[in-house]
């Protein structure tokens, strides 16, 4: 009780009497009543859970109104749609919806992935706000549901929303700063660790040895015996005087003159295709002046996608295509390039007021070329392929240390975290005057004022936009509870434990008898997988995961033309079975995974006692479900496959609520979770990789609750789950 009590005075600590405040420069995106697309620049205002969008920046022009207004509510989502081409600019897109009427909804866009990052955190406290508001019950907090609900009504104006707009997170610099010429890159400051070790939440097979060192750049190879791998792995890996926002723009971007300084093979390119906001199609020549053995100029076809973690890291795959848009060209001999992987981390800045990042460059060969290769004391190794992209990394950190522009802006800080405290005035104006939803505020054409003859600023046709953010990040690695310490806090100890017989319980994906099964499941320990331990507020320390407290009993591996949820509603559903009525608690984890047709991979872990309610885990099962989205995490881990695959989908634990769209359902002795993998772009992006190698892979997954106070830790392992080698063709019709 004394758990539960604290944690509500956290709370209450938190958002009671303050509200965090945001403000900075976007684009508002759209269509206009004659079906002409408009990309306004706006200055955004965010107070609690209040939003207003302006002309211009309020603090600059007192008494100035908002276009548009509205008001957050617990049911409002945020997408990272991605990379889309505006006005011959490149934006960052954020699309917002209603999860009760995904048809309500609007955009707005960033310059940098980094800022629309800090958007969504924004957006993220402001639906922690409105739902601290409405289960306090206030009246002046409690939205009428003729409100909430009428995403299409009008607006009315607002007659003092710019007073007192002084203590502010301000996000991304004014203006000037987002029409600059395509050479001025901004930059922003992250937080990370550097070691490998560090970097994930579970333990990884490579064993890097360092083999060449070219311009300060380290070379490594490979040298452990991965199952399922197809060649001979290298790495380059060089720290860059940039962050990683900044660093990702440049690898990503097009510019002819920009790749010339520092890429000295893939320099020319175009875009072929552009799938969605993550993945795209590029067109490349190369006239070979140093790879002096070949006969003809070179051009090649590779895709590119990209995603950013929850930790602030860009991931870059780079795979050899094909495009129906770039027949081959006379005069030149199409080749491939090789698979590769760009992982950008921003590095711990703490002792030094300079950006810096960590850039691997990590690609495949032909074992028995790199072979060929060291016999040969590497003498022809400069000149190929594989050595040109290599030393991309160097090239990365020349091209920054010669233009110490692209990094200025570093050092001075463009976000300052202040609490403002709301007086009763200005909160009764908000309650009265406020009413519609944020949706309304960006999906309508309606406005204020006239907003399609936008007078103030223009993307330029040669304009390169830019903002600046503060990247967040997740630290690393201390004493653990042991299991029935963990299983004494978190399940009731007063109600003696029941035996679970597993031949009661069949789900349509078979156990696997042994290590050389396939296409079935079985149940690892949690020693594979790094969690919070005791001591984590204090040092940041991670301890190896112990047992899991639940017992996974069944699996199913389910198809359907749509998603599947509420299973454990289904009549056949184990859970309504005679032997699934007599477990204390049953968690449910539903993986709705988008493809042709869809799948759902449903875990069915139990509990050999009732839940503790005043416990973690009580606490999580009869929350809300916006604690439960602040909490929901899983760490995945391939322990076999494709390295490519291995290294997108990466072992860094992931908070579910806040990448994709999660519902609950708390029903009887059951909790069930439907995670709905399609909700998110990027998300998707990283399914359809692993969907094209998954008979292949071997995928450990843990799941737990995250620990964020002192008396929650350390962490423990809930459920855990070995996936070797599913065949999407077994998966049963729902």
């Amino acid at each position: 009780m004394a758990t539960e009590n604290r944690a509500e005075e956290i709370v209450e600590r938190s958002l009671s009497g303050r509200e965090l405040e945001y403000s900075g420069w976007v684009y508002h995106l759209g269509v206009n009543t004659v079906g002409h697309e408009y990309c306004h620049l706006r200055f955004l205002f965010l107070r609690g859970k209040y939003v207003a969008m302006f002309k211009r920046d309020p603090h600059e022009n007192p008494g100035i109104k908002p276009i548009r207004k509205g008001v957050i509510s617990p049911t409002l989502m945020v997408e990272e749609v991605g990379r889309r081409k505006v006005n011959h600019g490149e934006l960052y897109v954020l699309r917002f919806y209603n999860r009760l009427d995904q048809t309500k909804k609007g955009e707005i866009a960033c310059a940098s992935p980094g800022e629309a990052h800090k958007w969504m955190e924004a957006f993220e406290q402001a639906k922690q706000q409105a739902e601290y508001d409405l289960l306090r019950g206030s009246d002046r907090n409690r939205l009428s549901m003729d409100s909430e609900l009428n995403l299409e009504g009008h607006r009315p104006r607002v007659r003092r929303y710019a007073q007192g707009l002084t203590k502010l997170i301000r996000i991304g610099k004014g203006p000037e700063m987002l029409l600059r010429q395509s050479s001025d890159l901004g930059t922003n400051v992250g937080m990370s660790t550097y070691f490998d070790g560090d970097m994930g939440d579970a333990f990884e097979a490579y064993d890097w040895r360092c083999v060449r060192i070219v311009n300060g750049v380290r070379i490594f190879e490979d040298v452990a015996d991965l199952k399922g791998a197809k060649g001979c792995l290298l790495k380059s890996v060089g720290v860059v005087d940039a962050n990683a926002d900044t660093v990702f723009e440049v690898v990503l971007s097009l510019d002819r003159h920009k790749r010339n300084e520092w890429d000295m093979l893939t320099s020319d390119l175009e875009l072929a295709d552009s799938v969605d906001g993550h993945y795209d199609v590029v067109y490349g020549t190369y006239d070979p002046k140093f790879l002096t053995w070949w006969n003809s100029k070179k051009d090649f076809v590779f895709s590119r996608q990209w995603f950013r973690g929850q930790d602030g890291a860009y991931t870059i795959l780079q795979f050899p295509a094909v495009s129906k848009n770039q027949p081959r060209r006379s005069g030149y001999k199409r080749t491939k390039i090789n698979p590769s992987i760009w992982e950008i981390r921003t590095l711990n800045t703490s002792e030094s007021s300079t950006a810096k990042c960590l850039v691997t460059q990590m690609l495949e060969i032909r074992s028995s070329v790199w072979a060929r290769w060291k016999r040969q004391h590497s003498s022809n190794f400069e000149k190929t392929i594989p050595y040109a992209l290599l030393c991309q990394v160097a090239g990365l950190r020349e091209y920054f240390g010669a233009n110490p522009a692209l990094t200025s802006d570093s050092s001075s800080p463009t976000v300052h975290s202040k609490i403002s405290y709301i007086s009763s005035d200005q909160a009764a104006f908000e309650e009265s005057e406020v009413k519609d939803e944020f949706y309304d505020a960006i999906a309508n054409d309606d406005s204020l004022e006239d907003e399609d003859s936008d007078d103030d600023v223009e993307l330029s046709k040669d304009g390169k936009i830019r903002l600046k953010n503060v990247s967040w990040a997740i630290a690393s690695l201390a004493l653990k509870r042991s299991a029935a310490l963990v299983e004494n806090n978190e399940l009731n100890v007063n109600f003696p434990p029941i035996t679970i017989d597993p031949s009661q319980f069949h789900g349509s994906l078979h156990r696997g008898k042994g290590e050389t099964d396939t296409n079935c499941w079985t149940t690892p320990s949690g020693q594979g997988f790094m969690i919070r331990g005791k001591t984590y507020l204090k040092d940041h320390s991670k301890i190896v995961g112990g047992d899991p407290l639940l017992k996974l009993i069944a699996v199913d591996w389910f198809k359907a033309d749509c998603n599947i949820d509420k299973v454990a509603l289904h009549p056949k559903c184990l859970i309504q079975s005679e032997a699934g009525k007599q477990l204390p608690f049953i968690l449910i984890i539903n993986l709705e995974i988008p493809a042709k047709p869809n799948y759902s991979l449903i875990l069915y872990y139990a509990a050999e006692r009732p839940v503790n309610k005043q416990s973690l885990l009580g606490r999580f099962v009869d929350g809300t479900d916006m604690f439960r989205d602040a909490r929901f995490k899983l760490i995945p881990s391939i322990v076999e496959g494709y390295w490519m695959v291995k290294r997108a989908v990466g072992t860094k634990a992931c908070l579910l609520g806040k990448s994709v769209t999660c519902k609950y359902l708390r029903e009887d002795n059951f909790l069930e979770i439907d995670v709905d993998i399609g909700s998110s772009s990027v998300a998707r992006s990283i399914i359809s990789l692993v969907l094209g190698y998954v008979t292949g892979i071997v995928v450990d997954l843990a799941i737990l609750i995250e620990a964020r106070e002192e008396t929650e830790l350390p962490e423990y392992i809930l459920g855990t789950v070995r996936l070797n080698r599913v065949r999407p063709d077994t998966a049963v019709p729902f």
